[in-house]
């Protein structure tokens, strides 16, 4: 089973892109995503982005993320 985060694309490179994920920044391989902008949603995984996603699915999966997370604290 793979596991797949959502970022947002805040900054584009040659090879790669910055993104956000859940007010973490970094920097994540678009090789899969060719067509890729400034302002998209990707699905992360394993430091590559996977998939352009659509904004609702990404707030949505964000918001469960986020649920996760603070019921482990």
């Amino acid at each position: 089973m793979c596991v797949g985060v959502p970022a947002k694309i805040i900054e584009l490179e040659e090879e790669r892109a910055l993104v956000d994920v859940l007010g973490s920044k970094m920097y994540v391989g678009i090789i899969f995503v060719p067509n890729v902008m400034i302002g998209d949603f990707v699905l992360l995984h394993a430091g590559q982005a996977m998939s352009i996603i659509e904004e609702s699915f990404a707030e949505e999966s964000l918001k469960e993320w986020r649920d996760i997370l603070n019921a482990a604290d």
